[in-house]
């Protein structure tokens, strides 16, 4: 049976879902209480009835809600060993394509796109390779587009980028505004930013590389395996697929259609 908030979660998932189109009631049980319970504190609710009330009335709760749900606490640029990792993998198979395309799912961050385009920038990839960038969430979508990231991230993200094989200083493409860093307009004009969701959207090309770190993870069984089908369905044979390691592609039916290139990074290329 049912535990009281339990049944309150599934009443607030369908609200959200009817009220403003966002999906979430494939996610993982534990990760949605432990994400509702955070803007319950933010918002002083004590119970999820009481935040449902909120979310249906009040515009700005309702945001807040949306995002806690959509967040994920990791960037790209947070993982050195990733990005080394990922540029060994990616380089070889964008040069024997003519006309390459990422895409880079659930990307909330303006740096975790524009990291690829500086990447791609010194292997002298840019100019003929199709970045596309989604996001489920339209705040995230919004700040994520603007090329925007704190400042007091940038020494950090300047050495990681280093030593995850970067040629250049990652300073280099960036500039100060209104306290913020953003990133130039060369890596910033290579990208499509589109709200996309993957619990209910279909496949809208081809791409050889397909990125998604850090969101699997709090997706259920069901929802998961959806979004790998639509990234199987997204991809040619030979690309390349990043996922967080333990996302499910070693398991049935993935485990047959790609092989490991690098598992302990989530790195796999597709074979059938």
């Amino acid at each position: 049976m049912q535990s009281v908030e339990e049944l309150e979660m599934d009443l607030l998932l369908e609200g959200v879902f009817r009220r403003f189109g966002h999906d979430f009631r494939g996610y993982r049980r534990p990760v949605l209480q432990r994400k509702l319970h955070a803007a319950m504190r933010q918002l002083g609710v004590k119970t999820v009835s009481g935040l449902l009330e909120r979310v249906m009335h009040d515009g700005f709760a309702a945001q807040i809600v949306l995002r806690e749900l959509s967040a994920h606490p990791a960037g790209l640029l947070d993982d050195a060993a990733y990005l080394r990792a990922l540029r060994e993998a990616l380089v070889p198979l964008l040069r024997s394509c003519p006309a390459p395309r990422i895409w880079i799912a659930e990307c909330l961050r303006a740096e975790d796109a524009c990291v690829l385009s500086a990447l791609l920038e010194e292997e002298r990839l840019l100019d003929r390779t199709q970045i596309f960038a989604t996001v489920g969430n339209e705040s995230f979508l919004q700040e994520a587009s603007s090329g925007r990231f704190a400042l007091d991230r940038l020494a950090r993200y300047a050495e990681n980028y280093r030593e995850g094989g970067g040629k250049a200083d990652l300073r280099e493409y960036c500039r100060e505004e209104d306290g913020c860093a953003v990133f130039g307009d060369r890596l910033r004009g290579t990208i499509t930013w589109a709200q996309y969701s993957l619990a209910t959207n279909a496949s809208f090309n081809e791409f050889q590389l397909i990125v998604c770190r850090y969101a699997l993870t709090d997706f259920g069984t069901v929802l998961r395996h959806r979004a790998l089908q639509l990234f199987y369905d997204s991809m040619p044979l030979n690309g390349v697929l990043s996922v967080d390691p333990d996302a499910g592609v070693e398991a049935a039916p993935f485990v047959s259609r790609y092989k490991a290139i690098m598992p302990e990074q989530g790195l796999y290329r597709r074979v059938a």
